[in-house]
């Protein structure tokens, strides 16, 4: 596509082409896509439409939902649709809380970290600076205690996302919110002084892992289950009854007496899931 045709405008979405976008997005991804937010809609996916050279949404939609589509190019509608929002160390307070509180107590009543490994999961990891600030968080618990073992599993339904939090480079201004004397020991710095970026050290990654996973799965193929969750600003994009559903999943890989961390702006209040409040957006799940 030249510049000249790049500027040509594109038309505006149909309301039958954005009901069924909506609607699958709503159903496959539990996302609430209401008529407000047509705009934001069209705009993300005139993203796709000039990569791939077209100029009308219902030729798009007709192609995404087609066989070959769904298998070439939904992963990227998905990643355009979604939104990936995230920060080093957002909403420190709870960082504190985790070492501070919870991790010691699971010491004591279960022995987490040192009969076996401590398992924390990062739900809806985005490009995984969550997954390195909890492995940030836990190895600096660790250097106290050196028999301390953890891993830190970060999923998303972003497989570009989780291909960039896997890599573990970030532009310099993004590891600002991490504290210098910990950016000195878990960040190497690119050859090229001419790019501004860093890149996590090898050994905290190794300490990490990705996966894809979507929410609206019934069964989300994990084999294992694990001690403390951190779900924060995730559940905001769905509606109240989508919220039940996918904590009541979440929960089944939640041990009895583990954690739920959620984001400031969530609450659990009238849902009805198996965790108990102990304090402002941590959550328990009964022994």
């Amino acid at each position: 596509m030249n510049e000249r045709e790049s500027r040509v405008p594109f038309e505006t979405m149909p309301d039958k082409t954005f009901v069924r976008f909506s609607s699958f997005i709503y159903n496959e991804l539990g996302i609430k896509m209401p008529e407000a937010k047509r705009t934001m809609l069209q705009a993300r996916l005139q993203k796709r439409l000039r990569k791939l050279g077209m100029r009308s949404f219902e030729d798009y939609s007709n192609y995404v939902f087609s066989p070959q589509g769904m298998q070439e190019e939904l992963p990227h509608m998905i990643d355009v649709v979604t939104t990936n929002k995230t920060d080093f160390f957002r909403e420190p307070q709870h960082f504190e809380y985790l070492t501070n509180t919870i991790v010691p107590e699971l010491i004591r009543a279960y022995g987490m970290g040192f009969r076996r490994k401590a398992i924390i999961w990062s739900a809806g990891c985005s490009s995984g600076e969550e997954v390195y600030t909890l492995a940030i968080t836990l190895n600096e618990f660790a250097a106290r205690y050196p028999d301390f073992q953890f891993a830190v599993m970060g999923t998303d339904i972003s497989t570009r996302m989780l291909k960039s939090a896997a890599l573990g480079i970030y532009n310099h201004e993004r590891v600002e919110p991490i504290p210098l004397a910990l950016r000195k020991k878990y960040l190497l710095r690119s050859k090229d002084k001419q790019k501004d970026l860093v890149r996590i050290v090898p050994e905290l990654r190794a300490m990490t892992m990705f996966r894809r996973l979507n929410f609206m799965s019934d069964d989300f193929g994990m084999r294992q289950s694990t001690d403390i969750i951190f779900c924060r600003n995730v559940l905001i994009y769905f509606d109240r009854n989508t919220q039940e559903k996918v904590l009541n999943r979440i929960c089944r890989y939640l041990l009895p007496g583990g954690y739920l961390f959620t984001g400031h702006s969530e609450t659990l209040n009238g849902l009805n899931v198996p965790l108990v409040q102990k304090t402002s957006t941590v959550y328990r799940k009964p022994v």
